[in-house]
């Protein structure tokens, strides 16, 4: 009786099983039958089209990588032009195709909705549009009102048109952060602070109620570095120069009553704008310049993604024949062992690293980074892959993007050569220890812990006191820590660890600065580096390759078909199962919101509990 009741559970266990298999099995047939029957919207671009240039989402290095299942269930939930990350480079090459396409005539930059993004990446996108307008063909930036970063992009056009009620919001640079020492008072938490250098400010939230002097000083130098460059490259595109940018409040208030409080009018006044035109009267404009398209409702277009997807082949194939310089992206936290595209891992970052170094093919790297730091062990673990590389005979050149501070700065100091934007921040050598105990918290609430153990150092807890002596330890490990930083520089840059010394102290600098100081060679974007990487190898003929990471088959597979297909097109845009969906795509998106200002510690996982990082370099990604 007992062995039948057994069986029957098993059968019903196994039925449920392939049930659902079978459930998902037909659901990714359906999907991949729907792709095939399916025509779609075939893009086709008219001549004379305008390309409408729609960066509807954060420009990055590197797509942070997304489950495919979640990306089709995400695509249900929204249109077909939802914001996602941007590549850089496919911005780049969007607009070098445009401009070699005779179908192409005109970009409209739409830049609503782009978030802001830091300087160097803005002047990638301006270079390239610049070159756009060498071949004879028009830039045409319209938009409701223009950020800081929106505008930056929009002065380099022909022509820069706002709505009358629109308004151009260009504030500067600042940061200032929250601070929570008296907070963590309140609820008697007990602060275990452990760090070297007179700049390290990272903890400074933590331990004060406001900015330290030092940390003042340091952020006004490279603040006000941005600030100047930001003010000359626009002003060297519009009919002003940098005494037009209103700094004081004094300044603003008389230009904003002389304009009787008309933002537009203001905009217009001060030649931030050409124009202040409706979206109607642009529309009308475009189709003057370049005519209807078919249906003759508007002018005739295609949009980024729609051009991207023509321009960009959905799977690249490397040639067999050729040499390579490949390039690796570092981006996101520098964290301990494996992590997705997006983040750095110290192991699958490495791994990529191993994997260029095993190549036959490969004869050079960029190591592309853009990371305000991490873990240390993590950092070392990369920089040990770098050094590996060099070893095998195959030059490094590290390439940092708008950030490459702390522990980004560490995996790049053993490279060949270190290559910067102008704009990047950098620096930040320094570490530190952090965490915090609740012994009073708990007692407060009478909450007690006690017990025994064998030795002095068992049993540490949150929930206990540190010992003094082991904060003793603790802070000496960080000062070595510092110690090995120091060294591991000053081998790199050939200088003494006093030279280094003197210019870490876990201070932020500006690359033109950081240039001075000996801390990277070159100023130059990412494709300077790519040629630079080519030349130290001899390479005259040779393609560029990026090492990702791989899929596993059954990813590749579920990849490959429902890329190809949408799950809207299944469940219709307007039913409960979408409505269901985006809502919890609204919830998620507000829980996302609230945890933003303790996001910076939440994969903080240094095996030693040391980090090099820098908290204050997010204000410029």
């Amino acid at each position: 009786m007992i062995a039948k009741v057994f069986k029957g559970i098993w059968t019903g266990i196994n039925f449920s099983r392939r049930l659902i298999l079978n459930i998902l099995f037909l659901l990714l047939v359906i999907v991949f039958i729907v792709s095939l029957s399916s025509d779609g919207d075939k893009i086709i671009v008219e001549n004379g089209s305008v390309l409408r240039l729609n960066l509807n989402g954060p420009i990055v290095e590197e797509k942070t990588y997304i489950d495919p299942i979640e990306a089709a269930i995400s695509d249900a939930t929204s249109n077909a032009e939802s914001p996602g990350e941007i590549l850089l480079d496919d911005i780049v090459e969007v607009i070098n195709e445009a401009a070699k396409d005779d179908r192409i005539s005109v970009i409209l930059l739409d830049l609503q909705e782009m978030p802001k993004a830091h300087l160097n990446k803005l002047k990638q996108i301006t270079k390239a549009l610049e070159a756009f307008k060498q071949t004879g063909k028009k830039v045409i930036a319209s938009g409701y009102y223009y950020t800081q970063a929106q505008y930056y992009i929009a002065a380099h056009a022909d022509e820069v048109a706002m709505h009358p009620y629109g308004s151009v919001a260009i504030e500067g640079f600042g940061m200032y952060p929250l601070y929570f020492k008296e907070a963590l008072e309140k609820l008697k938490v007990t602060q275990h602070i452990f760090r070297v250098g007179t700049f390290k400010s990272a903890v400074e939230p933590f331990i004060r109620n406001d900015m330290s002097d030092a940390a003042k000083e340091a952020n006004r130098v490279w603040l006000t570095a941005l600030w100047n460059e930001y003010k000359q490259d626009v002003a060297a595109v519009r009919p002003f120069d940098e005494s037009n940018f209103d700094e004081t409040m004094d300044v603003f208030l008389a230009k904003m009553t002389a304009a009787n409080g008309d933002a537009g009018q203001y905009a217009l006044d001060n030649q931030w704008v050409d124009t202040l035109k409706t979206n109607q009267q642009v529309r009308q404009q475009l189709i003057d310049l370049v005519g209807a398209d078919e249906k003759g409702k508007t002018f005739k277009q295609v949009s980024f993604r729609q051009y991207l997807s023509l321009v960009k082949p959905p799977v690249v194939f490397d040639n067999p024949m050729t040499e390579k310089v490949a390039v690796v992206v570092a981006r996101g936290t520098i964290v301990d062992g494996e992590r997705k595209a997006g983040e750095i891992g110290g192991d699958s970052t490495a791994a990529l690293l191993r994997n260029a170094r095993l190549d036959d093919k490969v004869k050079a790297v960029v190591l592309r980074i853009d990371s305000g730091g991490g873990s240390m062990f993590a950092s070392e673990v990369i920089r040990a892959e770098v050094l590996a590389l060099k070893a095998a005979g195959k030059p490094v050149i590290a390439s940092m993007s708008s950030v490459a501070a702390s522990g980004g700065y560490w995996i790049a100091s053993a490279a060949n050569e270190i290559w910067a934007a102008p704009s990047t921040i950098t620096g930040s050598i320094g570490v530190f220890g952090t965490f915090m105990t609740f012994e009073n918290t708990l007692s407060n609430l009478g909450v007690y812990s006690d017990g025994v153990a064998t030795t002095d150092m068992a049993g540490f807890s949150i929930t206990r006191p540190l010992d003094d002596k082991m904060a003793q330890v603790i802070q000496m490990s960080v000062e070595e820590a510092y110690g090995r930083f120091l060294d591991v520089v000053a081998d790199a840059r050939n200088m003494t660890p006093e030279q280094v010394d003197n210019i870490a102290q876990g201070r932020v600098w500006i690359a033109a600065k950081a240039q001075e100081l000996g801390l990277i060679d070159k100023l130059g974007d990412k494709q300077d580096a790519i040629k630079a990487a080519a030349a130290l190898a001899k390479l005259n003929h040779y393609d560029v390759k990026t090492i990702k990471q791989s899929l596993s088959p059954q990813q590749k597979m579920i990849q490959d078909i429902l890329g190809n297909a949408s799950v809207k097109s299944m469940l219709g845009s307007n039913n409960a199962t979408t409505s269901v969906l985006a809502t919890q795509a609204n919830l998620q998106s507000l829980v996302k919101r609230l945890s933003s200002e303790i996001d910076n510690l939440k994969d903080y996982n240094d095996p030693q509990g040391v980090y090099a990082r820098c908290l204050a370099c997010s204000v410029a990604q």
